[in-house]
């Protein structure tokens, strides 16, 4: 495992203690993980709906298209 030195501002990091007494953290360690364990899903789970959408979006301009609703560009 790798070290990572992080500096933070002093209200921030009162801040962090404030939501890990809280929610009953024991490290700054286990909560800084957690957090970007968090946001790293959150970005995949973010791609992954964009992905859904765009592909819903191909999946109706082809059905349309076929619908004689769209017509082809000619390049």
């Amino acid at each position: 495992m790798e070290n990572v030195s992080l500096k933070l501002e002093k209200g921030f990091l009162q801040a962090i203690e404030q939501v890990m007494k809280k929610h009953n953290y024991m490290t700054k360690t286990e909560f800084i993980r957690e957090s970007i364990r968090d946001k790293i899903r959150k970005l995949e789970e973010k791609e992954i709906l964009e992905d859904k959408d765009m592909m819903g979006q191909i999946i109706a301009s082809e059905k349309n298209f076929k619908k004689g609703k769209i017509k082809e560009f000619k390049y």
